[in-house]
């Protein structure tokens, strides 16, 4: 039946009059109320002070607690909090929580507490808030236990031990998450499937704690534990904190490819949780990519493309950029002028590994055509203090990237060259074998020209006979005087034959 033909039965006059007399009682009563709080709701923006007052009036306008008193109790602590008048705040906390009993649904007081707990989280930018979050919290915990509302005294627990990890009060976090876990498990002991997001985001806690406290061991252990939990369905910000702190993890080990897939995952996960730290773990990316000298741009995939001209990331294009071309002198301008680059500690522990990488390889390319020359010359080029030219390849001459000995009286670094000499005839001792061997196989498997008997095997080398003395390491192939030699000497064995003898 609809509301008309309720109306059209109940159309006796006097019984009409008397309910639209209690009705309009009623309406009256709501209208002051209603009023009252949107009042309020116009003076916050400019007047925060008086909103607070009108607000707090609202409850008073209601004969028995109910919504409204809940609305405006709620507004009027939200703004409490905002100014900074954390005893008040709390105080009339304690009083929004008697509402939750009775006054409002279960539904309605959860989601409501949640939200006001999620808005104070925000809003809070100074340590002087954290004991009134943490008054918040405790006061909820016991009015939600009290109730058996078990999912919200574990989103509370959850803050509380966020807050913990704000304040690096890690004993109190330690206990704090062991109580989220055992609260996770069922009576056996085993994990509940049910709790499992809860319990993931736990982990992401103390994985924060242990990357703080560079407790790698534990570190690691937690990271491969919350990867194996398959019951949650975690927001993806939880799954980004947990990715970014296990590639922080690889980037200690200088695994280098587990972190940049580990930071390539988080970013995608701040990313659609809309989180601006994905600017951060970007740069993490783009770090990695450098650490692990690879030529490949990490701007180069669907999901970083439309961050490559972002503004907030450019020195860090600019930086792969000129690393990848091998442009010492560029990539040292980009460093200095955005040394705010530098204001992130886990960048400025990393970029001196960049940095080494490519001063080293400036140096290597420097001094490839010399034998001798002095640290000054390549600090000079390179634009680098002397005594980090001599740490550089004093690395080189340990790791055998080069044979050199350092003077460090008068600066001077002389380059050993019998090694390489070493090399250029062994590699002149394989081209000979090489071409020998095709000489052979044209000779003997062409059908329109075979040897001449005598000839046999061997004649390419008959032809071209290099006695390099390998043996000896004291023979230098030289086309020059060698080919003269021949002509002058008229070797009969060579039968006019080109005869290549060392110098």
């Amino acid at each position: 039946m609809s509301d008309d033909d309720d109306f059209m039965q109940d159309s006796d006059a006097e019984q009409y009059d008397f309910e639209y007399e209690d009705d309009d009682d009623a309406e009256t009563g709501d209208v002051d109320i209603e009023n009252k709080y949107y009042n309020a709701k116009q003076l916050k923006l400019d007047n925060p002070e008086d909103a607070v007052g009108e607000f707090l009036g609202v409850p008073d306008l209601e004969p028995e607690k109910g919504d409204w008193g809940f609305k405006g109790l709620k507004q009027a602590i939200k703004l409490e909090f905002a100014l900074g008048r954390y005893d008040d705040a709390v105080t009339h906390y304690k009083e929004l929580l008697t509402y939750v009993k009775s006054a409002v649904t279960r539904n309605y007081s959860e989601k409501s507490i949640n939200n006001m707990l999620d808005y104070i989280e925000k809003v809070a930018t100074e340590q002087t808030a954290y004991k009134c979050m943490e008054e918040f919290y405790s006061l909820t915990l016991d009015t939600f236990q009290a109730t058996n509302n078990e999912r919200l005294a574990l989103k509370t627990n959850l803050k509380l031990a966020k807050l913990y990890l704000d304040k690096k009060d890690y004993n109190q976090l330690t206990n704090k998450v062991r109580e989220i876990h055992q609260a996770c498990q069922k009576e056996d002991g085993t994990d509940d499937p049910g709790k499992g997001t809860y319990s993931l985001e736990a982990y992401a806690l103390e994985i924060q704690m242990y990357a703080e406290m560079k407790n790698n061991k534990r570190l690691k252990s937690l990271y491969q534990k919350a990867l194996t939990v398959r019951s949650a369905v975690p927001h993806p910000k939880v799954q980004g904190i947990i990715r970014e702190c296990g590639g922080k993890m690889h980037m200690s080990e200088e695994n280098w490819k587990e972190a940049q897939s580990d930071f390539f995952e988080s970013f995608k996960n701040y990313d659609e949780a809309g989180s601006m730290q994905r600017i951060q773990v970007l740069k993490y990316l783009v770090l990695t990519t450098m650490l692990m000298k690879s030529d490949i741009n990490p701007f180069d995939s669907q999901e970083t493309m439309p961050y490559r001209s972002d503004p907030r990331i450019s020195a860090m294009t600019d930086l792969v950029d000129a690393y990848q071309r091998d442009d010492i002198h560029q990539y040292e301008s980009i460093l200095k002028g955005n040394q705010d680059l530098l204001t992130d500690p886990f960048i400025a522990e990393n970029i001196d590994e960049v940095s080494r990488n490519m001063r080293t390889k400036a140096v290597l390319k420097l001094i490839a055509p010399y034998t001798r020359f002095t640290l000054k010359f390549i600090s000079k080029h390179i634009k680098i203090p002397v005594s980090e030219v001599q740490d550089i390849l004093g690395v080189l001459i340990v790791d055998k990237k080069l044979q050199a000995k350092i003077n460090q009286e008068d600066g001077t670094v002389l380059v050993e060259t019998g090694a390489g000499d070493t090399q250029h005839l062994s590699r002149l001792r394989d081209w000979t074998s090489a071409a020998d061997s095709l000489w052979m196989t044209v000779l003997n498997d062409g059908d329109g020209f075979k040897p001449e008997d005598g000839q046999g095997a061997g004649s390419f080398g008959g032809m071209i006979n290099f006695p390099m003395g390998l043996e000896t390491g004291n023979s230098i192939p030289s086309r020059g005087p060698g080919r003269g030699g021949a002509r002058r000497g008229g070797n009969a064995r060579g039968g006019g034959k080109l005869l290549v003898q060392p110098v």
